[in-house]
């Protein structure tokens, strides 16, 4: 998993490609967008919630979020997290 095979797969799909770079104990609480979006964990782990399902994101780990849903993530890793996400 590397971050041009990604970036390519998802604008195959429709979708951008960007990276965060999380430092341990990073939010990203409340969010909701007008579109879609796709996150994938690239090292270390996310924990997340959309709606009312909470799981861990671990590497290579892909998650739809529908448009208009509300989501936040969490870096729950000791260490730094990067992970992938587009929108449509």
């Amino acid at each position: 998993m590397d971050v041009q095979s990604v970036t390519a797969q998802w604008k195959k799909r429709g979708f951008g490609c960007s990276i965060y770079v999380d430092s341990p104990g990073q939010e990203w609480p409340d969010f909701i967008h007008p579109c879609n979006e796709l996150v994938m964990v690239l090292d270390g782990q996310l924990r997340m919630l959309v709606e009312d399902e909470e799981f861990i994101a671990n590497p290579g780990d892909e998650v739809f979020i529908p448009k208009n849903t509300y989501h936040s993530l969490f870096n729950t890793f000791n260490g730094t997290t990067r992970w992938f996400y587009g929108y449509d």
